[in-house]
């Protein structure tokens, strides 16, 4: 693990580093900013005192968006994975929207929401949504019959082999739909803003493109990926603590 952690550190320096220069290139450095100006672009934003409440709006929406998503994905997930018949009505109209971009729903959100924060919220929950569900669900599908049969043998309920097998057997992939569903939460984000958003990095990064302002565009671009590499970290983190007992390969 230790070597792993140095070989993370090496990579960001390296890609710093390769990113610097690619920046030096004269034709390149008109729309990508190099890190120094990226930096400095970020002091600016502290000092107009903007960066951290945009920071804080477009969690806000994330985080929600997700949640709500979340809640949503693992009772229907399971009912779809459980009950065959509720799969067999339910499971059409994921697939089907599952295909659709969350930026192409955004005019009808708007129409039926406004441009408040409910807006942004609904769209991330969709993305989110939509990915969670589909994960948990095939996790549910997998979960190995021979336990179900076992538990059956030795006179366990429905009750006690959906609660002491399933949810057991289907954390991981929740987990991996948890990761999934913030990825998609955070690669909405910028869509979910078109929704007449006055704040968010989303924003930022629309406002700023506008007038050319790379080093911020770029800025705001940074900014999301270090807050969902964070996000993952934490949600890694408690894989490890809550499926500790499974067999895993070590890197």
């Amino acid at each position: 693990m230790k070597n792993k952690k140095y070989l993370n550190i090496i990579s960001v320096i390296v890609g710093i580093i390769i990113w610097q220069l690619i920046a030096s290139i004269p034709n390149v450095s008109v729309f990508l900013a190099s890190p120094p100006e990226t930096v400095s672009a970020f002091m600016d934003q502290v000092r107009k005192g903007s960066m951290f409440v945009d920071i804080g709006y477009s969690l806000f929406r994330v985080l929600g968006g997700f949640a709500i998503g979340l809640v949503v994905a693992i009772p229907v997930a399971f009912l779809m994975g459980w009950y065959p018949k509720f799969s067999g009505l339910v499971e059409p109209w994921i697939q089907f929207f599952r295909t659709i971009p969350p930026i192409a729903l955004i005019p009808l959100v708007i129409v039926a929401l406004g441009v408040g924060e409910s807006a942004k919220i609904v769209v991330i929950f969709l993305a989110s949504f939509l990915v969670m569900v589909v994960t948990i669900y095939q996790g549910v599908k997998s979960v190995d019959i021979t336990l179900i049969k076992a538990a059956k043998v030795l006179g366990a309920r429905d009750r006690d082999i959906f609660f002491k097998v399933i949810v057991p057997a289907s954390t991981p992939f929740i987990l991996v739909g948890v990761r999934l569903g913030l990825a998609a939460s955070l690669t909405t984000l910028v869509a979910a803003e078109l929704t007449g958003a006055q704040v968010g990095l989303g924003e930022m990064i629309q406002s700023a493109s506008l007038y050319l302002k790379m080093d911020v565009v770029i800025l705001g671009i940074v900014v999301i990926g270090i807050i969902g590499f964070t996000l993952d970290k934490i949600v890694l983190f408690l894989e490890r603590k809550l499926t500790g007992w499974q067999e895993t390969r070590q890197m």
